[in-house]
């Protein structure tokens, strides 16, 4: 196995999701493919990312519409890195994010949590510089 391709999350509609995660966060529409007359293949990302995106995925059951915003049980779930972090984290909120903290400093790097369009729990995270070990914060 080489990388960990994508990482699905349920949503309630496509193009909310998309306009959140493009127009607030800044990643980058991948692709959007209609599979059928109510189902589509939708993938954004950071922009530049190589690997790893987010599969976003319209809940169709009373069940995966219970779980929007909330797959983790309210721990953060999600963590995007950055290599300057007052920058995005100054455009996230002038774009309208909603950040439950104030950064901070961690043994792991800067760090706020900040919540999505629908209430999932993401860290902004600029990683410290550590050899040998996980740089991501266990909450």
């Amino acid at each position: 196995m080489n990388h960990l391709g994508l990482v699905a999350l349920v949503v309630r509609d496509y193009d909310e999701a998309v306009d959140f995660y493009v127009n607030s966060v800044g990643f980058e529409l991948v692709e959007d493919t209609r599979i059928d007359e109510h189902k589509r293949w939708v993938v954004v990302a950071p922009r530049g990312a190589r690997e790893a995106g987010v599969l976003l995925a319209r809940a169709v059951t009373p069940e995966q519409e219970a779980r929007i915003g909330d797959q983790t049980g309210g721990r953060v779930g999600l963590f995007l890195h950055t290599d300057d972090f007052a920058r995005d984290h100054d455009r996230m909120r002038a774009a309208g994010v909603a950040f439950e903290e104030p950064p901070r400093e961690e043994p792991y790097g800067t760090v706020a949590v900040f919540r999505d369009l629908y209430g999932n729990r993401w860290d902004l995270l600029q990683p410290a510089r550590v050899s040998g070990g996980s740089t991501e914060g266990g909450r």
